[in-house]
């Protein structure tokens, strides 16, 4: 019986450690201080804090994905636009990105703080975790809440500058296609022997314009590469358009140097007869009405002479193709011409008026008295009294002419006086009607 004891001592001996640790394990598997996991609360804490890690890791990216979408957003408003509601916006977004920042490091702090993978997690630190990461996921969707509402307002500046994204392209291939047919033009207007020099200079102060265009709003921003475009694009269709008008412009300086030509020299053949005119003058009325026209054959013919002085520096011009000089010495030309054939007409108006008032001076009188009566009537229109700003140069203007035809007597009457009374006369009524229309029509 000893003998066979033995044995069975021996081999319990020379069992494996990791057995016996195994059977010692088991042999304490069913006591009170051994953890149950599975189907335990513990585990449920474990659940439970897991899937608060899960939502929160959830929110966190969403709150990323929604900032990163709203940083495009706000990058491409900030691109196209200084205004100062833009700036605002972007300084906005700016604090905004410091909250999300913030609620960020706050849930990586949490999930790092917490190890749920732990086999001795307990479920009071289980607990803790759910607690911590809840608490950084609502963080993270009152944030996310809070970026969407901003975006939601950001409706207007986005669309406007979304429009103005739209415009870039299409600005920039439009002031090309303007440096084009512009060149074009420069091209057949020289092939038909006009220099255009000016414009040929005009268009290549554009060069650097178009260098800057080809680099793109990434180098010079969308606002500014717009503004360029559009500055490109009219500087390009004036040259161009200059420059299909320039065969044009050309004729009609020729034209105009022809036609002041001719009339300068009319103007000198009629200067010749304001002599003779002035002499008649001279014989039939008093010195009054022709003393201011002595001087008109003299200033006639140095004017003339100048005129003809000025298109020869034109033609000049023109030869040289200096068109803005052809152009500034035609317009002088035209003015001397026509003061000139103002005063040559005015010796022979003076004797026709002169001669049909001595002849019948009543007829320019009642052509006075209408005048002031039609005045007259129409201040009295709607009114028992007219009012004294109207009565009082009606009532002079009659006094005025009264004195007018006074004058009319005695052998040599001044007849240009008498004119020039009348015609102030009328001018008078036409200033009072005018004046009562306008207040009539002004309501007052």
């Amino acid at each position: 019986m000893r003998r066979s004891r033995r044995p069975s001592v021996l081999g319990l001996m020379l069992l494996p450690v990791p057995l016996l640790a195994m059977v010692g394990s088991l042999s304490f598997a069913g006591g009170s201080g051994g953890r149950r996991w599975f189907g335990g609360r513990g585990e449920s804490q474990r659940a439970e804090a897991q899937a608060a890690k899960d939502a929160a890791a959830a929110a966190f990216y969403e709150l990323d994905t929604a900032q990163r979408d709203l940083r495009i957003s706000i990058e491409t408003i900030t691109a196209v636009d200084d205004s100062p509601a833009a700036r605002r916006t972007a300084a906005d977004f700016s604090a905004l990105g410091q909250r999300i920042d913030q609620v960020s490091r706050d849930y990586i702090t949490a999930v790092d703080a917490h190890d749920l993978d732990r086999d001795d997690l307990d479920a009071a630190t289980a607990s803790r975790a759910r607690a911590d990461l809840t608490s950084a996921k609502d963080a993270l969707e009152r944030t996310k809440a809070d970026l969407d509402r901003f975006a939601q307002g950001l409706g207007p500046l986005l669309e406007q500058a979304e429009t103005r994204l739209a415009r870039l392209a299409p600005a920039v291939e439009r002031a090309r296609q303007a440096l084009l047919a512009a060149s074009n033009a420069l091209d057949a207007v020289r092939a038909s022997g006009l220099r255009a020099d000016d414009l040929a200079a005009r268009l290549a102060a554009l060069s650097p314009e178009l260098t800057k265009l080809n680099q793109g709003a990434g180098q010079h921003g969308v606002q500014e590469t717009l503004r360029r475009a559009d500055d490109v694009l009219r500087r390009a269709e004036a040259v161009r358009g200059e420059a299909e008008r320039l065969p044009e412009r050309a004729a009609e300086i020729d034209k105009r140097l022809v036609s002041l030509r001719t009339r300068a020299q009319a103007i000198t053949t009629r200067a010749a007869g304001v002599e003779p005119v002035l002499s008649e003058l001279r014989r039939r009325y008093t010195a009054a009405c022709w003393q201011d026209l002595q001087q008109v054959p003299a200033q006639a013919a140095r004017d003339v002479a100048q005129a003809e002085e000025k298109l020869k520096e034109a033609q000049t011009a023109r030869e040289e193709q200096r068109w803005p000089d052809a152009t500034a010495l035609l317009a002088t030309v035209r003015a001397l011409l026509n003061s000139t054939d103002e005063a040559v007409s005015a010796a022979g108006d003076r004797l026709r008026r002169l001669d049909e008032v001595s002849f019948d001076q009543q007829k320019e009188i009642e052509r006075t008295r209408f005048a002031i009566r039609d005045a007259q009537r129409l201040a009295m229109a709607g009114r028992s009294t007219p009012d004294p700003r109207h009565a009082r140069p009606l009532d002079d203007a009659v006094e005025r002419l009264e004195r007018a035809i006074a004058g009319l007597e005695g052998r040599h009457p001044d007849w240009w006086h008498f004119l020039s009374e009348t015609e102030a006369v009328r001018q008078t009524a036409a200033r009072v009607v005018q004046g009562i229309r306008e207040e009539r029509g002004s309501g007052h």
